[in-house]
């Protein structure tokens, strides 16, 4: 397991050294074509040094590469340091440790996103009420200023989901993360209200795991799977912990941790069940 720095250089190494290879060159004459060491490519291809979105940028041009989404993904795995500030969470760095700089930088590229909840409302379907709930129970005796600022950032990266084209969300919900009353009645009836509303979208897939589908594999705790255009190579599974996040990048934990989302999947209610089903607890509460 690795953290998410770790997991994108390597990752990122690896595309790079994929693209090198279909061109037919060695890290030696890639190396020459740019003016730099061949140690400066290896290094950059085992993942053991970072790079500067630039040089990515330069390489892509000596490999040939003009596909624009992947241009862009493959920058922002280069990290988020160092860029210009040119990603909207840069004016809100003072406030996110790099682990959440790092998932939202990756949430911002993927083309889909499937994720298991145990206990909470998903970030990207998250009311401004719930989220300033969550974020507070979260992070004890934080400052009104911050507070604010977090709450900004988890709606903000909402816009995924009316970008174009938008992330596909497929997520599915154990039961108490729709009964657990987080900040209050009202504020929990507008958050159910919510989920009806984002289970109509196109790209979204909600599903609930009742309780009384008993236990499952997923109680052993929520994670997401994060999943690129253009190459599966990119894809992974983040864990969240309370002070960092795990990031899973080997193919047997993908393969894992896809099926098991494939079996939640199956034991959770139908999108349309789920539906009526949020809607008799929201009638309830």
């Amino acid at each position: 397991m690795q953290h998410g720095p770790a997991v994108r250089r390597r990752k990122l190494g690896a595309e790079l050294r994929a693209l090198r290879a279909e061109t037919g060159l060695t890290s030696g004459e890639a190396a020459r074509l740019l003016g730099w060491h061949q140690s400066k490519v290896s290094r950059i291809e085992t993942g053991t040094s970072g790079v500067k979105p630039a040089d990515v940028a330069r390489l892509l041009d000596a490999y040939g590469v003009e596909d624009p989404e992947l241009r862009d993904l493959l920058v922002v795995l280069a990290g988020s340091e160092g860029n210009g500030g040119h990603h909207w969470w840069h004016a809100y760095r003072g406030v996110l440790p790099p682990t959440y700089r790092d998932f939202i930088s990756l949430e911002s590229q993927a083309s889909g996103m499937r994720t298991l909840e145990t206990s909470v409302v998903p970030g990207l379907l998250q009311t401004p009420e719930y989220a300033r709930a969550v974020t507070q129970a979260a992070v004890d005796g934080l400052e009104d200023g911050k507070l604010d600022a977090l709450v900004e950032v988890r709606l903000a990266r909402q816009d995924v989901l009316r970008s174009n084209p938008p992330l596909e969300l497929s997520a599915v919900l154990d039961e108490a993360v729709l009964r657990r009353e987080v900040g209050g009645p009202e504020v929990m009836a507008r958050q159910l209200e919510r989920l009806r509303e984002a289970a109509t979208l196109p790209q979204v897939r909600l599903q609930v795991l009742p309780f009384a589908a008993g236990a499952h594999i997923g109680v052993t705790g929520p994670f997401v799977i994060f999943s690129f255009p253009n190459t599966t190579d990119l894809d992974v599974v983040v864990l969240d912990h309370l002070t960092s996040s795990l990031y899973l990048e080997r193919k047997e934990d993908l393969q894992a941790y896809s099926e098991a989302f494939n079996a939640l999947q199956i034991h959770a209610l139908s999108p349309e069940d789920s539906l009526d089903y949020i809607a008799v607890i929201g009638d309830g509460a």
